[in-house]
């Protein structure tokens, strides 16, 4: 009797896709490495959104219970003008809209890495890929090669795999990044207490500030500026600067000591997500700027689809890839497009931006347009009782 060979996998990097994608192989049979160029997996200290779409990939490969364990779930998202008036607010977590909650990044990547763990991937740190083939070979820094039925590339913006194998169409920098940091909730930092657990964007010029509680002690914060305000995006922060665009938020700016770090924003597209047996994954495929709170939420559902179509068609994987380029890519490319437009109030005026926001929070259509991602079932899930169709995702206040 003849026994069929085991599926092999190898994957650069060790973040959300990669880590989504080896769990979700090594589940369905097979087996599968992990290359992490760092020296653990230790993920920076930030909060991260995770939207209906992304908690559904979640319970797809087990790792949900675990990554929501001390996780903030808020009752809405709100947008402020530089008058601290509310200029839109998204009811979410209730019956009929869309499900969000906000976790420590650390806390995501320790679920992810647990699933795989648990279903017996390889995950090997200081271990550098750079290039691959499309016949299928991962190489390593030090030169070695190895063999596999897929290679998964999801080593982050800069991929050295994806430029090895020409996919790179544009990469075009958004003029504008955040300063994102990890501090410790008080109940004084913003003016008004009904406001604590909110999840909400202030908007002051062309600064912002994301107030995100992520758990019950974590507090994330990114302070949006352009590139060429250099006074605000130096770390340490600026204190007295920032208190000027947002004097109302004066006792949390004080709070921010030296923590932070800066990146500024890009948008990237490739020619295909695949060559013969290789594809391209997360932000090595698709970075986009964070104002959906979805480049997690593409991550995951991404790793999960191309695991399952893998897993369909492994006698003909490049078909398996194109098939699954071509299933995928439209949403994720709409949540891109989605994004970018959103980015371009940076530079209104703070009058027109207020008027422009609170016309938006009353079209129903446009409501359903930015939340389309977030409300997806995404491939090798299934739908839940909770999972009703959205009526009225904004409201203008």
């Amino acid at each position: 009797m003849s026994t069929r060979k085991k599926l092999h996998a190898e994957i650069a990097g060790a973040g959300i896709g990669g880590l989504t994608a080896a769990a979700a192989l090594a589940q369905r049979g097979w087996s599968v490495r992990v290359h992490e160029r760092a020296p653990d997996l230790r993920a920076f200290g930030a909060g991260i959104y995770i939207w209906g779409n992304g908690l559904k990939v979640l319970k797809a490969i087990g790792a949900h219970d675990e990554a929501v364990v001390g996780a903030h779930v808020g009752q809405s998202f709100e947008t402020r003008d530089h008058l601290d008036e509310t200029m839109e607010r998204i009811p979410i977590n209730s019956e009929g809209g869309a499900q969000l909650v906000t976790i420590l990044r650390e806390t995501l990547i320790r679920s992810l890495t647990n699933a795989c763990r648990r279903a017996g991937v390889d995950i090997a740190t200081d271990s550098a890929a750079v290039a691959a083939t499309p016949e299928g070979e991962l190489i390593l820094a030090d030169g070695t090669r190895h063999a596999a039925d897929l290679v998964v590339a999801s080593d982050g913006i800069n991929s050295q795999v994806r430029d090895s194998l020409g996919l790179l169409e544009y990469r075009v920098p958004l003029q504008y990044g955040a300063t994102r940091m990890l501090i410790s909730r008080d109940d004084n930092d913003l003016p008004c207490a009904a406001d604590r657990d909110k999840y909400i964007e202030y908007f002051s010029g062309t600064r912002r500030i994301l107030y995100t509680p992520s758990s019950k002690t974590d507090l994330y914060v990114a302070l949006c500026c352009e590139d060429a305000d250099k006074a605000a995006l130096a770390v340490p922060i600026d204190q007295d600067l920032w208190k000027k665009s947002f004097p109302h938020l004066g006792h949390l700016i004080e709070r921010f000591a030296d923590a932070g770090r800066w990146d500024s924003f890009d948008l990237l597209k490739l020619r295909k997500w695949s060559s013969g047996r290789v594809a391209i994954l997360g932000d090595a495929a698709h970075a986009m700027p964070p104002y959906l709170g979805q480049g997690g939420g593409c991550a995951l559902m991404n790793a999960l689809s191309v695991a399952v179509a893998a897993s369909e068609n492994p006698q003909d994987i490049p078909r398996a890839l194109a098939q699954w380029e071509s299933r995928e890519r439209p949403l994720t490319e709409h949540t891109q497009h989605t994004a970018h437009m959103m980015g371009a109030m940076n530079n209104w005026p703070d009058a027109v931006r207020s008027d422009v926001l609170k016309i938006v929070g009353r079209s129903e259509q446009l409501a359903r347009e930015r939340m389309r991602t977030a409300v997806h079932i995404p491939t090798g899930t299934e739908a839940e009782p909770t999972d009703l169709p959205v009526v009225a995702s904004a409201s203008a206040v």
